[in-house]
């Protein structure tokens, strides 16, 4: 089983990232549901999981082909990458502020084509569930 996730914004045609598949999270409840809560907090934690892997991928000096060099040239840089970004995410802090962000409006969360409006719903997810996260953007003023 697998949910697609999909982060947009309103007054975008573009998505604020790709698309990407994730398991569902473990604990599922004597009847087959999670909460909302549990759900966000499964793809925060997988997010930070992803980013630590790309900073971690980041630290390595790579070999780079003849191919890519060329590339690089043509784009007006060549990056073997080994770069030392040395961002350390706090997890706890990252799944705290993503639930009070909720609570305080500033996403939406649509799942199967329904939007869950508080963390304590509770939600079943099916063998290929879609998830959205529409980040809001308030006007100046408002």
């Amino acid at each position: 089983m697998t949910m697609t996730i999909s982060v947009r914004t309103l007054g975008s045609k573009r998505p604020l990232l790709s698309d990407f598949d994730m398991s569902p999270p473990e604990g599922l409840r004597d009847d087959g549901s999670l909460l909302v809560r549990d759900v966000i907090e499964h793809v925060v934690r997988g997010q930070v999981r992803m980013f630590r892997d790309r900073q971690d991928a980041q630290r390595f000096d790579r070999v780079l082909s003849s191919a890519q060099i060329e590339e690089g040239a043509r784009k007006g840089k060549v990056d073997p990458a080994g770069k030392s970004l040395e961002q350390d995410v706090d997890t706890e802090a990252a799944v705290a502020a993503a639930l009070q962000a909720f609570e305080d409006g500033l996403y939406l969360v649509i799942i199967d084509e329904v939007e869950r409006r508080t963390l304590d719903e509770q939600v079943y997810l099916a063998s290929s569930s879609r998830m959205v996260f529409v980040r809001l953007t308030f006007l100046a003023g408002a």
